[in-house]
């Protein structure tokens, strides 16, 4: 008989296998992300120091500052939340590192690039608590003058609290809504307000839109996502995934000034429909807000993978207006 540790109880190709004995096996080598140490003193990657923090128990994150930041111009604090279908990736590896080193650089902001914890091992909404846990940490930095042991001094010492933006590709996109839409109707600490939420090809599956489920989106869901709750048909119905279902917050909510949604007409994993669904939804719900929209002509989370393309650099200049618009 084979032991629990051989048997597989749920598997995604190229993303993970679920061992009935709980343990989890992930395919890092096919996408080639593995773990990079930071930059903290000495010879900063493209102008950016970085070092890792421990926020709690279970969520710690890696932060970036350019060098030559002086206390005296502070700098927009970006959170960023990675992509990985909330079962893989890693604030601290290859690819994730790269982008968020860019960002930091090209976009000339402090980032606090956030390591959650991941599916299956933990179920969806623990993921979602991780990652509020790390926002409300960023948001205590805007009194310096309160538990300092527990601060960073990069985020008090050159972070500008009136400019907070939020930032995540595929998952990360998810989060990020979820993130704006409680930062709606919690406070933050310090009554910091979101200025700005970016989604990027966000890992939304919406009803009445062709969804493939022999594809990837659909295949992680259905392995990843909790018990249905009562009244739901089906697992894309759950407003964890679908922020268009009937048991999903009100879009009028959405905690934040302004809003970015960047979709690929080439995307193979979250059709461009989902991002204009989600946009003519956001508009109806009076949502009192700025919203922009933009189209490109890539795949998913391209950016990541070859962020020397034109169009990439172009992503990126339309990040660096959004968030330096006076």
């Amino acid at each position: 008989m084979a032991s629990d540790d051989n048997v597989i109880v749920k598997e995604v190709h190229d993303y993970f296998r679920l061992y009935k004995s709980g343990r989890v096996e992930r395919f890092y080598d096919v996408h080639g992300s593995f773990y990079v140490p930071p930059s903290p003193d000495e010879n900063p990657i493209s102008g950016v120091f970085s070092k890792d923090v421990t926020i709690s128990p279970h969520v710690s994150a890696r932060l970036y500052l350019p060098e030559n930041t002086t206390a005296e111009k502070k700098l927009p604090v970006l959170v960023y939340y990675h992509g990985g279908g909330l079962c893989i990736e890693s604030a601290y590896f290859t690819w994730i590192h790269r982008y968020v080193n860019s960002l930091a650089s090209e976009l000339n902001v402090i980032a606090v690039s956030v390591d959650y914890r991941l599916a299956p091992e933990v179920d969806v909404p623990i993921i979602y608590e991780d990652c509020w846990t790390a926002l409300q940490w960023v948001a205590s930095h805007a009194d310096d003058n309160s538990d300092n042991n527990f601060k960073d001094l990069w985020l008090t010492k050159f972070g500008d609290f009136s400019k907070v933006f939020l930032v995540g590709d595929s998952a990360g996109g998810n989060i990020v809504y979820h993130m704006t839409i409680r930062a709606g109707k919690e406070i933050l600490n310090n009554e910091v307000k979101i200025t700005g939420s970016i989604f990027a090809y966000p890992y939304f599956l919406i009803r009445n839109i062709d969804i493939d489920e022999e594809g990837l989106a659909y295949k992680i869901w259905v392995n990843i996502c909790p018990q249905l709750e009562s009244g739901l048909l089906s697992p894309i119905d759950s407003p964890l995934i679908n922020p268009l279902s009937e048991k999903a917050p009100l879009l009028s909510g959405l905690g934040c000034s302004r809003l970015l949604l960047y979709m690929g007409k080439r995307d193979y994993v979250i059709p461009i429909e989902v991002g204009v669904r989600f946009v003519e939804s956001v508009k109806k719900s009076g949502w009192n807000g700025e919203l922009e929209f933009a189209e490109i002509e890539e795949g998913h989370s391209f950016q990541i993978y070859n962020p020397q393309s034109e169009e990439a650099i172009r992503m990126m200049k339309c990040y660096a207006d959004f968030i330096h618009r006076q």
